[in-house]
């Protein structure tokens, strides 16, 4: 169970991560053509991205002493 935890907690900092890095780019690049809806919905796609990576790649890199 520590497993899923873990790779969700890392879902939830690659979403935050995209969502923080794109406030980013609005406030010193400017305006970015992108709305809410498509930006939750790319957030919420990164975040299920890096939680099911970090849930099949946790066991090998345990496997190998790099975690």
């Amino acid at each position: 169970m520590t497993g899923l935890r873990s790779a969700v907690l890392w879902g939830l900092i690659g979403a935050l991560t995209f969502l923080v890095l794109l406030q980013g780019v609005r406030l010193f690049v400017g305006s970015v053509d992108l709305g809410i809806v498509p930006t939750v919905g790319i957030g919420f796609a990164i975040g299920g991205f890096v939680t099911v990576l970090s849930f099949v790649l946790e066991p090998r890199l345990a496997a190998k002493g790099r975690s």
